[in-house]
């Protein structure tokens, strides 16, 4: 495929994780995070384990459970701690690390050649992200901040991971296993902490739907396709999308409001995410020239 067709599809994948945060403040039940953490991971992760039938084999066993260990079960209960624990605008800033710290890390782990530009658009998405969503006088909490940049740093291994080890089996069954082994690893947390489900109402089981399906199944499946086929860093930078959707919908749907200081945060997120895109393109070769000597019948022959 089209690198560049790879890449807009695979910006399907975080554009779609902007949606839940207003489905999940519109739509489903308060107070149980590890819940709607373990409803998006489980069903995906069962229901394409039984479109596939493909079970891992030798060490793709302890891969798999890794990956979905790092890629959801951790990067969704950590995201979730830190949102509790932290204002929403520093839970997404702090998550929005994760593409800075895969730029400083892919030339080392995956020998990727990481281009300036690429590292520049990084920082520059973070500080979009914190105009975006940071409001002044935000409070910290120690454990909260340890959260969120566990969360980034949860899903940025999960990422060179899963560039390093490639996938055997096709897409559908890898993400699968996944989103399988992610949530068993949330399943007793969240019996322990916050106990069995509540009464779910209609609007509770469309919420969770939307969630598992379209949120997480259909949009790992592109995210995964995208990091095995392209530069980790390249896709990466497409994380900036989630704060950017969220922020969107949030004036579009909810009526909120926006700030110019929250506007040129979402253009600089914009620049960010297109000057990652550019940083990423194969350098153009022009022809080799021909020499002056060289005849007709010689280009012809060539």
């Amino acid at each position: 495929m089209n690198p560049t067709r790879t890449l807009a599809l695979t910006a399907l994948a975080p554009i779609t994780w902007g949606t839940s945060y207003l489905v999940t403040t519109e739509l489903l039940p308060a107070d149980r995070p590890l819940l709607t953490a373990t409803l998006r991971a489980l069903p995906a992760g069962l229901i394409l384990l039984a479109i596939t039938r493909v079970l891992p084999r030798g060490a793709w066993w302890w891969k798999a459970a890794i990956l979905g260990t790092l890629n959801i079960g951790a990067f969704f209960a950590l995201m979730f701690v830190a949102a509790y624990r932290l204002p929403g605008g520093v839970a997404a800033t702090l998550a929005a690390v994760h593409p800075l710290l895969v730029t400083m890390l892919a030339s080392r782990t995956l020998g990727e050649r990481v281009a300036p530009l690429a590292r520049a658009a990084a920082g520059a998405g973070v500080v979009g992200v914190a105009l975006l969503v940071l409001t002044p006088g935000a409070r910290l909490d120690a454990w909260g901040v340890v959260a969120g940049l566990g969360s980034a740093a949860a899903t940025a291994a999960g990422v060179l991971l899963t560039k390093r080890w490639g996938r055997p089996v096709p897409i559908l069954a890898f993400t699968g296993w996944q989103l399988l082994a992610g949530g068993l690893v949330l399943l007793v947390p969240m019996l322990l902490i916050e106990g069995a489900p509540p009464h779910l109402t209609t609007a509770n089981v469309l919420g969770y739907a939307w969630l598992a399906v379209p949120g997480t199944a259909l949009a790992y499946l592109a995210w995964f396709s995208g990091v095995l086929r392209l530069p980790a860093s390249r896709v990466s930078l497409l994380s900036f999308l989630t704060p950017l959707t969220a922020g969107a919908l949030g004036w579009a749907v909810l009526g909120q409001s926006l700030a110019p200081l929250q506007l040129a945060g979402g253009a600089l997120i914009l620049v960010a995410v297109g000057a990652g895109a550019y940083a990423g393109r194969p350098a153009h070769r022009p022809p080799a020239p021909v020499p002056a000597d060289t005849s007709a019948r010689e280009l012809v022959n060539a």
